[in-house]
């Protein structure tokens, strides 16, 4: 998964907040436009400072480093996961949170592992290199594949990093992106369910602002704390309004350069299959938790899922029934067209976008 810096320009002392477009790779951050439009000269200190305090973790998520001795900062969602893992029948830690008054209190998590990204190495060239002009696609395919795999195995055995070839700008440009492992992280403090989650499924995407949705852990290594030298310093004033806050993490995908063909198959498919399996899900986990409150406990991060990702689609599929959105889509597409070929713009043809019909017209670009 890539790293990104997102910047914005908050207004976080009102009710609304303005941000800036756009998500950048650490090692291609847009230096110039911090500079002409914030005049804020962007060092590559500040981003190896960020970049090494930023942590991915492997259950999903992303956090980040606040002290020299490994403590972390995280969305109590974030680690939910983990705190169901640590409970028992007996120890509901999801419903009554954990507070570890002293280092020896501090709980092991079994499984999860954290990322911190150390280095990123263009290796474009080398990963095409090993596709011969006369392969076809499925051939280049293994031949990149095959590549990748190579210099992911050399890196591990030269470095002892987590190795992993990430393909950006499909296929545009491969990195080799170096992470250290942290895969003893012990628990520190996590809120109870009720305000970490406030106003529950009903709430939680609506007023997170109530939410304290927080949880803290700790790297250690060899049985000990990390002694660490990147990490980011809270700041006891917050931010004001005016500031220009940066935003460092691992997001997950955003569709934003589908197709206007994909969107019309997501709208009419895809969304519709997934919303009535979750809503599937969901009852069969509402009826599990109804039986007792171990089942409760055992089914309670599977159901935050389910019902957050219905929510999520619900709202995807409500905007592609929009019939501005997909006009939107239509239009921008026309652009790139034109600006490639004229004449091949003008194949686009008309439509209103709400039917196959439009799907098969543009189905040979």
């Amino acid at each position: 998964m890539k790293l990104f810096v997102i910047f914005g320009w908050l207004g976080v002392c009102s009710l609304t907040a303005f941000s800036d477009e756009g998500m950048w790779l650490f090692n291609s951050p847009p230096k110039k436009l911090l500079s002409e439009k914030y005049q804020f000269e962007l060092t590559d200190t500040w981003l190896n400072n960020a970049q090494r305090s930023s942590i991915r973790f492997n259950n999903g998520g992303s956090g980040s480093f606040i002290s020299k001795n490994g403590l972390i900062i995280t969305n109590h969602h974030v680690a939910s996961d983990a705190l169901q893992k640590l409970s028992t029948a007996e120890r509901n830690l999801l419903a009554a949170g954990y507070y570890a008054s002293t280092a020896a209190e501090e709980l092991k998590c079994p499984d999860l592992e954290l990322n911190v990204l150390q280095s990123i190495e263009d290796v474009t060239k080398r990963v095409n290199g090993a596709v011969a002009t006369e392969f076809s696609a499925a051939e280049a395919n293994a031949a990149r594949r095959a590549e990748m795999s190579l210099i992911e195995k050399e890196s591990l055995e030269k470095t002892g990093f987590r190795s992993d070839v990430v393909t950006l700008f499909n296929g545009g440009a491969y990195h080799l992106y170096r992470y250290k492992k942290y895969t003893d992280i012990r628990l520190v403090f996590a809120p109870e369910n009720q305000i970490a989650a406030f106003g529950g499924d009903v709430d939680n995407f609506e007023f997170p602002r109530f939410n304290l949705d927080i949880t803290f852990f700790r790297a250690y290594e060899n049985d000990r704390p990390v002694v660490l030298e990147h990490w980011l310093k809270f700041n006891p004033e917050g931010c004001k309004e005016g500031d220009l806050v940066f935003v460092t993490g691992h997001p997950g995908t955003t569709n934003r350069l589908e197709t206007l063909a994909k969107l019309i198959h997501r709208r009419d498919v895809t969304l519709p299959y997934t919303l009535a399996r979750l809503r599937a899900l969901e009852a069969v986990l509402i009826q599990h938790s109804a039986s007792g409150p171990e089942a409760a406990r055992q089914a309670s991060n599977d159901l935050r899922r389910a019902a957050n990702s219905r929510k999520a689609f619900t709202g995807q599929y409500h905007g592609l029934l929009d019939p501005n959105t997909l006009a939107t889509k239509k239009a921008a597409e026309l652009a790139i067209r034109q600006q490639l070929s004229p004449c091949q713009a003008a194949g686009m043809g008309s439509g209103n976008g709400h039917g196959g019909s439009l799907s098969g017209k543009i189905s040979n670009f």
